[in-house]
């Protein structure tokens, strides 16, 4: 069976945390570590194969995204942990780092019986997107079950977007109230788990949920009196009492589309990678690849793919570190884009979406959007825009086309694995990074 085992590393206490320089080299010396290892040996000689690793450090630590072929969860998440602590002691730099944590957040084989299954009473839906609700709805209730408490890994001096801090049991309300659902046992429970994510996204505050925060000392836009629509209303309002809930419920749902994004993505990978074709060409059903621009779906490849995941680790790990200050490429753009849609279905899916909730995640992006430009790319009447030198898109040029993962000035980070290998400038890049003519550089 394959498994993606997530390990969470930081630094040891009283460390002085890590400058941009010093986590490219942590980077490398992780990569490394896990490059050397090809097999892991179980208990009784069971053999676990070490198939792939994506290493995402940030300013306290790392996380590693660690997939294996073992025979059983328990299995893949010990041994990944022992070699995870293997290789930082074998590393003298980082030698007193700590292993927090070795465990399974999603089992790849759902997301394959989704699309997979034969005909019968277990058949998935025929519909790609009533698929997707269904394995999130199966793999919730894994991460529930092996992520009880995970609500305090907020600790550390990290901000906390919890509201009013009045626990994670009272979310349960009344069924009938602002379309929450049933009220049911099951749906108090979602609610409980979704809001007990909050705090794990450390980057921000209740304020960025109110369309309040403006990373990095940018100036907010300031409405004149009797700007607003007639329908719009500051946050709180009317249901003072729901406004900590809805933010709770948004930040949470991010969390926790963070996991289901990531790991997709990774399906998506492998799924280029098996048919050797890009988005375009693919003939299986694909989880996101496929939501991205469409006019460029032919430059979509495993390469492409790959970057555009390790894009998504190092985003979200910024979002949960207390790192983030501003969107650095436009990959990133996208990455949010597809994030804040999968927490809408993760809300909705659980009958969580109110008109709260999705607002708060609304005014959440706008407020880590700089601007909108990128939806450009979405619009066909442009489509040969980025051929064209004397079209310049709102935002978007044709040079920038061909580098999604251009860092946007010398101040935004990009992962060193993904960031373009191009310059910004040179007309003959693709989306993957690479020139056009000679295929990779």
């Amino acid at each position: 069976m394959s498994y993606v085992v997530t390990v969470e590393t930081r630094l040891p206490d009283g460390a002085v945390v890590l400058d941009p320089l010093q986590q490219v080299g942590t980077s490398t010396l992780l990569e490394h570590g896990f490059d050397a290892v090809e097999a892991i040996e179980g208990p009784d000689g069971i053999e676990i194969d070490v198939v792939e690793t994506i290493v995402a450090v940030h300013p306290g630590g790392a996380i590693l995204k660690v997939f294996v072929r073992a025979p059983s969860l328990e299995i893949a998440e010990h041994a990944v942990g022992s070699v995870a602590a293997d290789v930082l002691e074998r590393s003298e730099l980082l030698a007193d780092w700590v292993v927090e944590s070795s465990e399974v957040k999603l089992h790849i084989d759902l997301t394959r019986e989704s699309l997979e299954a034969a005909d019968g009473p277990d058949a998935p839906p025929s519909d790609l997107q009533a698929r997707r609700a269904q394995h999130a709805a199966r793999s919730a209730d894994a991460v529930r079950t092996a992520g009880d408490g995970s609500g305090a890994r907020g600790e550390g001096g990290a901000a906390d977007v919890s509201g009013d801090g009045e626990g994670e049991g009272d979310g349960g309300g009344d069924g009938d109230e602002g379309g929450h659902g049933s009220g049911d046992g099951r749906t108090a429970d979602h609610r409980a788990h979704i809001r007990g994510l909050a705090p794990r996204l450390s980057s921000f505050t209740p304020a960025s949920f109110h369309g309040e925060r403006v990373p990095d000392g940018r100036e907010p836009d300031v409405e004149e009196p009797g700007e607003r629509e007639p329908d719009e209303r500051e946050p709180d309002e009317e249901t003072p009492g729901r406004g900590a809930e809805a933010v709770e419920l948004a930040a949470g749902a991010l969390v926790y589309a963070s996991d289901v994004l990531i790991d997709e993505l990774y399906d998506d990978v492998q799924t280029l990678a098996d048919e050797a074709t890009t988005v375009a060409d693919c003939g299986s059903e694909l989880w996101h690849l496929d939501a991205l621009p469409p006019r460029y779906a032919g430059t979509y490849d495993e390469l492409f793919a790959r970057r555009f995941l390790v894009t998504a680790i190092a985003l979200t790990t910024r979002f949960t570190d207390g790192s983030f200050q501003r969107l650095g490429c436009l990959a990133e753009e996208l990455v949010l884009k597809l994030l804040v849609e999968q927490a809408h279905a993760t809300l909705d899916l659980y009958g969580l979406l109110d008109p709260d909730t999705a607002e708060a995640l609304d005014r959440f992006a706008d407020g880590v959007y700089e601007d909108r430009d990128f939806e450009w790319l979405y619009d066909d009447s442009t489509e040969d825009a980025d051929e064209d030198p004397a079209f310049e898109g709102p935002g978007v040029t044709p040079s920038t086309l061909g580098g999604w993962f251009t860092p946007f000035g010398d101040d935004r980070y990009v992962h060193p694995y993904a960031v373009d290998e191009t310059a910004v400038s040179d007309p003959g890049s693709t989306p993957s990074g690479h020139r056009a003519a000679d295929g990779g550089s």
